[in-house]
């Protein structure tokens, strides 16, 4: 009796639902519970007892992710053996998210201007007294000189994503560089990314329950009306953000890295509704990883590629800000012209890179552009309601282009150790 009884048991745990489906499940209970709060006239319900929950799951995440990326990318770099493949892969990626970044602008600024010259986009005002008081985001100058740390801790503790990649870069190469000597501070590397990796197993399994928090919360504080007057320009972000996803990343995987489309959006659907859902890039790293890794790339490559993509390749940004920038300029009544849509690819490209891996940043970039353009800043309020909305698709759209690097960078330097 007791040995059918620990069978049953065995057979029922070896059945368990995976964490994608769980995920997927939560995704679409959230959708549902959110809903039903919205139409019983009791949304607060979510804000005061389920958002709480999706809260911590959030804070849990951003947690580990100056570790992750921090020890990530030493550990990536370690196990490349010498800085001359370091430097092979690193321009490699920069030039692999630099060129999507430029095509994913011209598509965000085709679409937006398809759809306002066909009439669709609403127009809007601002509500009276209303106004925009985030920060803008400085020059690139600014940018370049705020990468590199005066004190290693403060990027820490501040969570800059640049800063920490830079001091991984930094103390990695200088491991590498002292050879023997250093042995003792890659062991701990390695120690402490084992460490890490086992919370990150925790943190990550309670996934389901944050997404279904946060989605529940969504819906039932947003409502069906936020897609009212602003549906078209979600629609016109989205159709960008799907054209980009299909033409290029899943092109770029099957032409570099021999991955057919199907199997690449098979192989990164969790990572991309982890990202959906969590509306942050680094936050997604870990199942990133995951996915990377059975899509057949190199752990090494994906060490360092993913982490540097959470931070620099933001192309879902990059066109919310084209067709933002369209949108709020037909608010004003504005009509940009061809050289002000080259310089909205140009300061759009730039403001990406400089888009920290969290949630709502790219809300800070977009001033950014916005100020290049002679567009008030304070049109922002127009869309900020609902940039949650455009902030899941951007997110889950910057993900899907890490894996998508990933593949292509580990099957080049495949192919460039076979030559050898």
């Amino acid at each position: 009796m007791s040995n059918k009884f620990m069978k049953r048991n065995e057979h029922f745990f070896q059945k368990k639902m995976s964490l994608p489906k769980q995920i997927v499940v939560a995704l679409i209970l959230g959708i549902i519970v959110g809903f039903f709060f919205d139409q019983i006239g009791i949304p607060e319900f979510t804000t005061n007892y389920l958002k709480p929950f999706g809260t911590i799951f959030i804070n849990l995440l951003k947690f580990i992710v100056v570790p992750v990326v921090l020890l990530s990318m030493i550990e990536g770099i370690l196990s490349m053996g010498d800085m001359k493949k370091v430097g092979s892969i690193g321009w490699k990626t920069v030039a692999f998210f630099l060129c999507t970044t430029a095509i994913a602008c011209v598509i965000g600024l085709v679409m937006g201007n398809i759809f306002n010259g066909a009439g669709l986009f609403p127009m809007l005002e601002l509500a009276e007294g209303a106004t925009w008081t985030g920060t803008t985001s400085s020059n690139f100058m600014d940018t370049l000189v705020g990468m590199f740390p005066s004190n290693m801790w403060d990027a820490f503790t501040k969570a800059n994503m640049l800063q920490v990649i830079v001091i991984a870069l930094f103390l990695g190469g200088s491991m590498l560089a002292a050879g023997e000597k250093s042995q003792l501070c890659r062991d701990f590397v390695s120690s402490a990314y084992s460490v890490i990796e086992k919370l990150m197993g925790f943190i990550i399994s309670l996934a389901p329950i944050g997404v279904f928090t946060m989605m529940a919360w969504v819906v039932a504080t947003q409502g069906a009306e936020i897609l009212g007057s602003l549906f078209l320009v979600l629609l016109c972000a989205y159709i960008a953000y799907a054209i980009h996803a299909v033409l290029v990343y899943s092109v770029a995987a099957h032409t570099f890295a021999k991955v057919s489309p199907l199997k690449f959006f098979k192989g990164a659907f969790s990572a991309m509704i982890f990202a959906f859902t969590s509306t942050s890039s680094a936050a997604t790293l870990p199942v990133s990883k995951d996915c990377a890794r059975e899509l057949g790339a190199e752990d090494e490559v994906a060490a360092f590629v993913l982490p540097l993509g959470a931070t620099i390749n933001m192309d879902g940004t990059a066109i919310y800000q084209c067709v933002a920038t369209i949108f709020l300029a037909s608010c004003c009544g504005m009509t940009l012209t061809l050289g002000q849509m080259i310089t909205v690819v140009v300061t759009a490209t730039l403001a990406s890179i400089g888009t920290a891996g969290v949630s709502g940043a790219g809300m800070i970039m977009l001033a950014m552009v916005l100020q290049a353009m002679g567009i008030p800043v304070d049109m922002i309020m127009i869309i900020y309601g609902v940039d949650r909305l455009f902030d899941m698709g951007r997110t889950c759209l910057n993900v899907t282009g890490d894996i998508s690097a990933t593949l292509c960078v580990s099957s080049w330097q495949r192919k460039l150790a076979s030559k050898k």
